[in-house]
């Protein structure tokens, strides 16, 4: 998704994430106004006014001049009102033509710069595995006249448990497995995309056919069929810090098997659900401390823990979850810690 895109998904949150703050939040050089401009993501436009921007506002006054108060665009004037002794973020409609490519902001979406197309194909693709879902689900005993297929059509004959009233599946082989860094604790298993298949019948024998409908690649014997997930991708985040303290969190690994990661990169956590996080948590990333020599002590010394970026949480599993990079001050990587921002 290019920048422009993403500005005008996002333009309308800054509204929202400058608004109804207390005035200690309030950067002490916030402008009165604020022209908006092509280009501009909710991250410049409340790095201007916030110091923190996953604080959402409780209030929101609504321009009663604003027809649609869902829609900010380029040339739009913001303005800072002070109601009962604390901030409000106003706006006056601009005369600049809107650009066919902008786009119509959801009211609470507040994610600074976040690609959701990138998201959403990503959870197409991708899921974590539990144990006991890998263990109890069908999986692929032969192809049809003995070979694996490689094209939608063919058919495959699954083994297992296929509940009933489903008839789409999807393919999925195991890949790595996720382990706490701590107590090496078996959190789930990388289940990698290999394609969909439909039921041809109701026939829940000991051998069941179905038809492949998609691939990503070769199909092969011992691939594991799960119940398709219609997965939609829910653009009204509410970023904000988790309600829990998370502890021992850190980085497990990251899409794509880079060895740095930044902004954008989408990485999984050795914390989820049972933890606390949950689908929008902000969560800070900090890097071990460098350790140094004392020169006057004639020791060395660790420093502490350096904050260098912040990440999203957009899905949630069991004892795992993937998150997003919103920003990093310089490449991460897998082991850094994660900590409540």
């Amino acid at each position: 998704m290019t920048r422009s895109v993403v500005s005008g998904l996002l333009l309308w949150a800054a509204l929202l994430l400058a608004g109804a703050v207390y005035a200690a939040e309030l950067k002490d050089n916030a402008p009165e106004t604020y022209i908006v401009k092509k280009g501009d993501t909710l991250w410049d436009i409340s790095g201007v006014y916030l110091r923190k921007p996953w604080l959402w506002p409780e209030l929101w006054d609504v321009n009663p001049q604003v027809d649609n108060p869902h829609l900010i665009y380029p040339g739009d004037e913001l303005y800072l009102v002070w109601v009962d002794g604390q901030p409000r973020l106003r706006m006056r409609r601009g005369d600049m033509k809107l650009s066919p490519n902008m786009r119509v902001s959801p009211l609470d979406l507040a994610i600074p710069a976040i690609p959701l197309d990138q998201i959403g194909a990503f959870l197409r693709r991708h899921r974590i595995l539990a144990a006991d879902e890998l263990n109890n689900s069908a999986y692929i005993v032969a192809g049809s006249q003995g070979h694996l297929l490689s094209a939608p059509g063919d058919s495959i004959f699954g083994r297992g448990v296929f509940p009933q009233g489903e008839r789409a599946y999807g393919i999925f082989r195991p890949g790595e497995a996720y382990r706490d860094p701590l107590n090496n604790e078996l959190l789930g298993y990388h289940g990698q995309d290999i394609g969909s298949a439909r039921l041809l019948s109701d026939n829940h024998d000991d051998v069941t056919e179905l038809e492949v409908t998609r691939v990503t690649e070769e199909v092969r014997i011992s691939d594991r069929l799960l119940p398709y997930e219609e997965r939609v991708l829910d653009a009204t985040f509410y970023p904000r810090a988790p309600e829990r303290t998370i502890e021992d969190g850190y980085m497990i690994a990251v899409d794509g098997g880079v060895t740095q990661i930044g902004t954008t990169s989408i990485v999984v956590l050795n914390r989820g659900q049972r933890d606390g996080l949950e689908i929008g948590h902000v969560l800070a990333v900090y890097q071990s401390g460098e350790l140094v020599f004392d020169r006057i002590a004639r020791e060395n010394v660790r420093l502490p823990d350096v904050r260098a970026g912040l990440l999203m949480v957009f899905e949630t599993f069991e004892k795992a979850s993937y998150g997003l990079v919103l920003k990093s001050r310089h490449p991460l990587k897998v082991g850094d810690k994660v900590k409540n921002p």
